[in-house]
């Protein structure tokens, strides 16, 4: 094929929608929409609750289009994201920048008119920390990247949480410990799968500066850590039995994936312990929801 018969195709709103990271925003709003509900005894006023969790989504997805702009370069050299719509050239740079703007402030508007001041700068420290912090500065200055960088992620349900009743609580703040304890065995899975392309594009992910070994020892130890954060909501009184069942259950089988990992016993238990990983977080936050509203019963 020579160059003249190389067409880019137009941009579609499925590329723009591609932009805004739908599945990670979707598990977002899932800890969002959670928080809301755990952090009252009754039902959360439904216009906080639609447009409370929209503006929370917009923002979110104003920070995932930067994450595009930004990544571009590394994007299109990288198999998992080589299709990606500013990275292959169909949405421009400076299109996706229009477009991020306008979704933040559509999502600050909303924000500012359903929900409270304290909620508006929590969303966009939030955004500020993951768009511009980590993926800027963090992703390629150190491994322990998203360690560092995960607190912005782990803030949807304190995000929730506030939005409902205007205040930090400690109990919202358990749940951001809880997405926070998750992330890096979560998402160094994921690298160890993909560590040769990670060191392709010189990104300093932890299994390209230290190893793989080194590497699945620290998601081994960060899974023990998880179920020791997990325990605290219900040591604290915030949750029952069941959430203390359920979590440890869900718990183990993590401990069991990130076993497979550390005696590679399975070639592909990166990406299945990366995928398990999404699953343990969509059930669990589902599993407090039932606890919560079984004990006010």
């Amino acid at each position: 094929m020579n160059e003249s018969e190389i067409t880019i195709r137009d941009a579609s709103w499925r590329d723009y929608l591609e932009l805004c990271k739908p599945n990670v925003v979707g598990l977002m709003l899932v800890t969002s929409i959670i928080g809301m509900m755990l952090s009252v005894k009754e039902m959360v006023p439904i216009l906080t609750l639609v447009f409370g969790n929209l503006g929370i989504a917009l923002c979110a997805a104003s920070a995932a289009v930067i994450n595009h702009v930004v990544d571009r370069h590394v994007d299109d050299k990288m198999a998992r994201t080589i299709g990606r719509p500013v990275a292959d050239g169909r949405i421009k740079p400076f299109e996706a920048m229009i477009f991020s703007a306008s979704m933040c402030l559509l999502g600050v508007l909303i924000l500012y008119l359903y929900t409270n001041v304290l909620t508006i700068w929590l969303t966009l420290a939030s955004l500020v920390g993951y768009a511009f912090v980590y993926t800027m500065f963090l992703k390629r200055a150190t491994p322990q990247n998203i360690v560092i960088g995960g607190l912005a992620g782990a803030a949807p349900p304190l995000l929730g949480w506030t939005a409902v009743t205007g205040e930090i609580h400690h109990n919202a703040l358990l749940l951001v410990l809880v997405i926070f304890a998750w992330t890096p065995p979560h998402f160094w899975a994921l690298a160890v799968h993909r560590k040769d392309e990670y060191e392709k594009v010189g990104i300093p992910m932890l299994p390209v500066t230290h190893g793989e070994r080194f590497t699945k020892i620290n998601i081994l130890l960060y899974t023990l850590l998880l179920l020791i954060v997990t325990t605290l909501p219900y040591l604290t009184g915030m949750f029952g039995l069941l959430y203390l069942i359920g979590e440890i259950l869900l718990g183990l089988i993590f401990l069991y994936w990130a076993f497979v990992m550390l005696v590679n016993k399975d070639k592909d238990a990166g990406i299945k312990t990366f995928r398990y990983s999404i699953t343990y977080l969509a059930i669990l936050f589902v599993l407090m929801l039932v606890d919560h509203y079984l004990f006010l019963i």
